[in-house]
């Protein structure tokens, strides 16, 4: 590890004191910073609700990922600074002022608020990369290059996400997805940039304990949002008949076997993993920055599928039948590739593997019409929890 790694940081630095028995703490300002993406979510969930169709799909998906990437970014920043230390504090909440302005533009984002979700999202991105390199402008210089060339990556990709919000709506998706494209593919190089070279693992010394739990922390959010839903749609019911009840008790179970598919094993593993690894920054990368996204992406999808399925009325056609068999099968498939790295196996788990080939047995009887989208939904609640008994009896025997 480079000098960064073993420095004590003094009283006049903002950086974590990794010393103590609890600096991987997650404190109150990021639990406070996270409501913003409460909103978020909710903005998310209800703008695929209302175009269920692949362009709206797309849409939010890309926005998803730009929320995403903005959240895990700023979880990277404050696992090295002190949430504590008052200026640490006041970027979280000038982050926070911007957070909101985003959100509130997302269901609009592709139509006239797309340059208020630009200004914003760059504001947030280049704004608290600014902010870090002020922050450590005494510490290491291996810690300061590494935010040089990250702040040269997210201004390249600051540059196309404002010429997007700001052009002409019909060409927006094709420059923020080049934009997105940009902050995902620069990790996976090392933000390598011409001069300054690229950065290496031991720059990426994070605390494990504390990135573990801040997207734990974040799969509550979205799990939230799901049970929020699920609530708000079966009160609003004109009648308790037995489709809305039993589209109800399908919702509520779906989403508790989804907390056990990922708190009861896969949460703890993954802590385990990264705590005691030799390089956490590579698997930070891989398992928490990369692997969540489709994670969180399921619960979304998943939630609105609760929606139309609570509220009754949904008609089954195509795009009802893949939010309704997506939602949960995206679930799967980011935890099965999750708890994969975190095991270290030769392929994901078994039981993971069948569930999603159960998925796509549902699939058949589903497009061919012959299921309602309730008994879809109990469909993919009963596979889910198949997994789930099938992991925890195969955990037991061994």
């Amino acid at each position: 590890m480079n000098d960064a790694s073993h420095a004590t940081p003094d009283a006049s630095s903002l950086l974590r004191d990794r010393g103590s028995a609890d600096s991987g703490r997650v404190g109150m300002a990021e639990l406070f910073f996270d409501l913003v993406f409460v909103f978020a979510v909710t903005q998310l969930s209800h703008t695929l609700l209302a175009h269920p169709d692949p362009g709206g799909a797309l849409r939010v998906g890309l926005l998803l990922a730009g929320v995403w990437w903005v959240w895990i970014y700023t979880s990277w920043v404050t696992n090295w600074l002190d949430p504590e230390r008052l200026p640490v504090r006041l970027c979280l909440f000038a982050l926070m002022l911007a957070g909101l302005a985003m959100s509130a533009s997302l269901p609009r984002a592709f139509a006239d608020r797309g340059w208020i979700f630009a200004l914003a999202y760059v504001a947030m991105q280049v704004g608290r990369t600014l902010f870090f390199l002020w922050a450590v402008r005494h510490e290491h210089v291996d810690r300061r290059r590494n935010f040089q060339r990250i702040l040269v990556w997210l201004t390249l990709s600051g540059a196309l996400w404002l010429a997007g919000g700001f052009g002409a709506p019909e060409a927006r998706l094709a420059w923020w997805a080049t934009a997105l494209a940009v902050e995902i593919v620069s990790p996976a190089i090392y933000f390598w940039v011409p001069g300054l070279g690229r950065s290496t693992l031991e720059d990426w010394d994070v605390d494990g304990g504390h990135l573990s739990e801040r997207c734990g922390l974040f799969v509550i959010i979205a799990l939230g949002e799901s049970l929020l839903v699920t609530g708000a749609t079966f009160a609003e019911a004109a009648t308790w008949q037995g489709e809305t009840i039993a589209g109800f008790l399908s919702a509520f179970i779906g989403s508790v076997v989804m907390w056990w598919l990922y708190f009861h094993r896969g949460a703890d593993e993954g802590h385990d993993r990264i705590a005691h690894t030799a390089t956490p920054g590579r698997y930070a990368r891989a398992s928490y920055t990369y692997l969540h996204l489709p994670i969180v992406a399921g619960i979304i999808v998943n939630a609105v599928a609760d929606d139309i399925v609570v509220a009754g009325h949904g008609h089954a056609g195509p795009a009802q039948v893949a939010i309704v068999l997506g939602g949960p099968a995206l679930y799967l498939s980011g935890v099965a590739a999750f708890k994969w790295v975190s095991n270290v196996r030769a392929l994901p788990p078994l039981s993971h593997l069948i569930g999603l080939a159960l998925f796509a047995g549902l699939a058949v009887p589903s497009v061919q019409g012959g299921l309602s989208l309730l008994a879809m939904h109990g469909g993919t609640t009963l596979i889910l929890l198949v997994v789930s008994v099938w992991e925890e009896a195969a955990h037991g025997r061994r």
